[in-house]
């Protein structure tokens, strides 16, 4: 089959035919129709965020369809329509039976520990695999496993209440996502943060209040807007040292700062009067939860979560393509997801 590798760090991908992967005992077989481009691809193939072994089949978000199925599979079978939650964990041990499988000792992660979804085909454990409802298109499904189910983890772990307000910082893939789940918990107020003019109509589209933080400082902007309070919680999605500070500062008393931007940068806040004086707090985000993924779904059905527009364009299973997108995503472009169709167009 066809894969776009990682064959070494800074280095741009490369396609390759490998062996087709055959399913083991627990594990089913998914032809790829969608795998969406992330940042995070492109902190991986930057060697910002750690990778191996290499060389690495990218790709973390995926939805295809069960070409088959190994031995003692209970749950999914050939010709199912699925989207694939990213790790493959024990499922035994402490974490996973808690629902936080995410800290699994034996977890490994699509496109950074295992082979991804840049490929025709891959295999999974079958309890990764979720039923794609037919109102969801494979694109739409490959996206959702990464930016729109980390945007749903951030604000469960924001602990988000009826009638708060939030600020989110970057109108990329998770920020369209946070911006439509924030007010689907029933967040009074949803605030937009980016320097982009084409993702500040996006966030306006969407139901939130557009910052520009070229042309406004982004905290004094939020301190106006709801009459010196600040927000409850800000979301941080971007992964930059400025926005983490501000999304701290920003804050109300008893406000909450989630940060799931990835960096390898510090940043530094007053803990004084911009932290303790406030009982404000810094919450760190890793991954999201299979658990908390049927509800995604089901909102996505229902048009609660409408990603029809954000799907920026689709792009071969081919290495120029996808290294140009990660290009793109690298120097924080205007472009909100490309995803690729091994296969051509993906419904």
């Amino acid at each position: 089959m066809k894969a776009v590798r990682l064959i070494g760090v800074g280095q741009p991908l490369e396609l390759h035919e490998v062996p087709r992967p055959p399913p083991g005992p627990g594990e089913v077989l998914v032809r790829v129709k969608a795998a969406g481009i992330c940042h995070s691809d492109a902190h991986y193939r930057a060697g910002i965020s750690p990778v191996h072994p290499l060389p690495l089949t990218l790709g973390h978000e995926v939805a295809g369809v069960i070409e088959a199925a190994g031995p003692g599979v209970d749950h999914g079978q050939p010709g199912d329509r699925v989207c694939v939650h990213y790790l493959a964990t024990c499922g035994a041990c402490s974490y996973c039976l808690k629902g936080n499988e995410q800290f699994c000792r034996q977890a490994a992660m699509i496109g950074k520990h295992r082979d991804g979804g840049y490929a025709e085909f891959l295999v999974m454990p079958a309890r990764s695999v979720l039923k794609l409802p037919k109102a969801i298109p494979f694109t739409q499904g490959a996206i959702l496993m990464c930016s729109s189910a980390t945007s749903l983890h951030a604000l469960n772990q924001a602990r988000l209440r009826p009638g708060e307000t939030v600020a989110v910082f970057g109108v990329g893939g998770l920020g369209s996502s946070a911006i439509q789940l924030a007010r689907a918990y029933g967040a009074s107020a949803v605030y937009a943060v980016d320097i982009k003019a084409k993702k500040l109509e996006l966030a306006g589209r969407l139901g939130a209040v557009g910052i520009n933080a070229l042309t406004v400082d982004a905290v004094e902007e939020l301190q106006r807007m709801t009459g010196g309070r600040g927000v409850d919680v800000a979301l941080e999605l971007v992964g930059q040292p400025a926005t983490m500070r501000q999304a701290v500062v920003c804050l109300a008393i008893k406000g909450r700062a989630v940060l799931a931007g990835i960096t390898d940068k510090a940043f530094e806040i007053l803990p004084y009067s911009q932290l303790l004086n406030k009982e404000a707090e810094i919450i760190g985000v890793s991954d999201h939860l299979a658990q908390e993924l049927p509800l995604l779904l089901e909102w996505t059905a229902q048009g609660r979560l409408d990603l029809s527009g954000l799907v920026t364009r689709t792009v071969p299973l081919e290495a120029e393509p996808i290294n140009a997108a990660l290009d793109e995503l690298q120097q924080f472009g205007e472009a909100v997801r490309v995803v690729i169709v091994p296969s051509g167009p993906a419904e």
